[in-house]
């Protein structure tokens, strides 16, 4: 699994969100015009992980998942969630899951969402806590996991 990494995951989701589509054509659980409200996610997405993302090349530490943690980052998102990252991925799959309404889409999201959590994340978290110690602890204990 150490292969498949987040962005790539990432990408698999929306393949398979909008594959299903056609793949298992099924009815639309929200009627237009109302499924382009999910355009809004996508951007919220986008707003959230970006910046994210460029704090860490901006200041030089790791972003790759299994790799070493370079830094220990509190500022910008990083100050109401510890992985806005992943948060900005799944409101963009969840805003993707909006515009292409089927069950099968808003299956893809929850797997995603528990993927990341249970195997990104939970690794992440560990190695920051065997190289920050305390002061992770401490991050972790006044920062949400995802919101």
């Amino acid at each position: 699994m150490k292969k498949l990494l987040p962005p790539f995951l990432f990408l698999l989701a929306i393949l398979l969100l909008i594959g299903a589509r056609y793949v298992w054509p099924q009815s639309n659980l929200i009627p237009p015009p109302w499924h382009w409200l999910g355009l809004l996610l996508i951007v919220a997405g986008l707003v959230v992980g970006i910046p994210a993302a460029n704090r860490f090349h901006r200041i030089g530490t790791n972003i790759r998942t299994f790799n070493e943690p370079g830094q220990l980052v509190t500022e910008g998102a990083f100050r109401y969630t510890r992985n806005p990252m992943y948060l900005g991925f799944s409101l963009m799959l969840l805003g993707l899951a909006i515009v292409f309404p089927i069950l099968t889409s808003f299956i893809v999201v929850v797997a995603f969402v528990v993927i990341t959590d249970r195997w990104y994340i939970r690794f992440e978290e560990a190695a920051m806590e065997r190289k920050f110690g305390d002061a992770y602890r401490e991050y972790k204990s006044r920062v949400r996991r995802w919101l």
